[in-house]
């Protein structure tokens, strides 16, 4: 009895946490919706000149990097503006603009919700560390709350159907090596922006630590 009723609390509460993430998901995907539909169809977006509004913004950010000991935008993104973004200004505001739209579509109706989440969170960080504060500090925190905690957020949505589905066509080894690539990327981005934003000897101490913790927690558990 006590489980039964255990158990119907949970799906209560699991469908007021959907209801709660349904919310987040509107107003996340309806500002991504309306910011994309602001780039799409206008010039130096995507249309002729293309590349025109991605330049003149990360030009911008160049120009923050250099202003005093304490810029408004980091060094390594002034780097990273000028040898990568810039060239690729073009294809910048095409991902940007068709991004922004697709980023608030799949929130708004539930589709892959958490990894459209997280393809908001990206450009959200890609906007702040080019300096560029308005609406991003809050899409970002909804955002990260979406993609670690929202395991309900598509209840609600067409998750509801096609996550069950996906997982059961995935054999569980599939599964295994997609988390090991999506893992061994997260090292890698975490590598580089730890390189890019302290010294090498920093960096050591910060891998060296995570691998301690690591060894040390595995050991442990495997001994009980």
């Amino acid at each position: 009895m006590g489980t039964i009723e255990g158990d119907t609390r949970r799906s209560e509460f699991a469908g007021f946490e959907a209801g709660t993430w349904l919310f987040v998901r509107l107003v996340l995907g309806v500002e991504w919706v309306r910011g994309g539909l602001e780039k799409v169809g206008q010039a130096g977006w995507t249309e002729p000149p293309l590349g025109r509004s991605v330049s003149g913004f990360l030009k911008g950010a160049i120009a923050k990097s250099t202003e005093g000991a304490h810029p408004e935008v980091p060094h390594w993104y002034h780097n990273l503006a000028e040898q990568v973004l810039l060239p690729n200004a073009e294809l910048l505001g095409l991902l940007v603009s068709y991004g922004e739209v697709l980023v608030g579509v799949a929130l708004v109706l539930g589709f892959l919700t958490r990894l459209a989440a997280l393809g908001g969170v990206t450009m959200n960080l890609a906007f702040l560390w080019a300096g560029t504060t308005s609406t991003n500090p809050p899409m970002l925190l909804l955002g990260m709350a979406l993609v670690v905690f929202g395991t309900e957020a598509g209840r609600f949505g067409l998750d509801r159907w096609v996550l069950p589905r996906a997982a059961a066509s995935f054999p569980a080894g599939v599964t295994r090596a997609l988390l090991s690539v999506v893992l061994g990327l997260a090292v890698i981005a975490a590598g580089a922006l730890a390189l890019a934003v302290t010294d090498s000897a920093t960096w050591a101490g910060l891998l060296a630590s995570s691998l301690i913790v690591t060894i040390g927690a595995t050991w442990r558990h495997r001994s009980l």
